[in-house]
């Protein structure tokens, strides 16, 4: 997992890609933690907010890429730091099926 922030640190986004090969496809509990994660950050960011932001999904390749607009609410902001920590908790874990990276863009 990529997490997009700018020069300050704020969140503009995040990418999540390819499967994390703690076992076979439908099966693999590290994927299905991080994806559940993902998911309700992204449903939930939708529902409880007004915030824009981009969704691009490719299913085959299990790829989920979420780009925020700047200025969105501190909601958006709460909602974003659960989800990392939530990645983080599952990293410490299983750290050699899943990384959470921080890239400036």
């Amino acid at each position: 997992m990529t997490i997009y922030q700018d020069s300050e640190q704020s969140i503009s986004g995040f990418l999540m890609q390819d499967h994390a090969g703690y076992a076979e496809s439908g099966s693999d509990i590290v994927c299905a933690a991080a994806s559940a994660l993902a998911q309700n950050a992204v449903n939930s960011i939708e529902q409880f907010t007004d915030d824009a932001f981009t969704v691009d999904v490719d299913e085959l390749f299990g790829r989920l890429e979420v780009n925020l607009e700047p200025g969105y609410s501190k909601e958006t902001e709460l909602l974003l730091n659960s989800l990392i920590l939530g990645l983080q908790g599952i990293e410490e874990e299983y750290m050699e099926y899943i990384d959470v990276i921080f890239e400036e863009v």
